[in-house]
């Protein structure tokens, strides 16, 4: 009973995000986009120094919105936690 309480609360979580996403001005999605892309070439050259981060979407867009720090941050995570 409990999952299927979970599996409707994360489902609905994840309607409004899509909802709010759909609503969002093409120009922030494109720059989210962007970011995240950019975000995920700073890991990966990060990697080609022998860091070993998986390259995720989450960890892309962190690394992406927040530059260095995010990278470091990301670096950090995955060494410590």
């Amino acid at each position: 009973m409990l999952e299927i309480v979970v599996a409707f609360a994360v489902g609905i979580i994840v309607l409004a995000l899509l909802a709010k996403l759909v609503t969002m001005p093409l120009h922030l999605v494109w720059k989210l986009v962007t970011n995240s892309i950019v975000g995920a070439v700073m890991l990966w050259v990060v990697n080609l120094f022998g860091a070993g981060v998986d390259i995720t979407i989450f960890k892309a867009l962190v690394a992406g919105v927040f530059g260095v720090p995010g990278v470091i941050g990301v670096l950090l995570f995955q060494y410590v936690g």
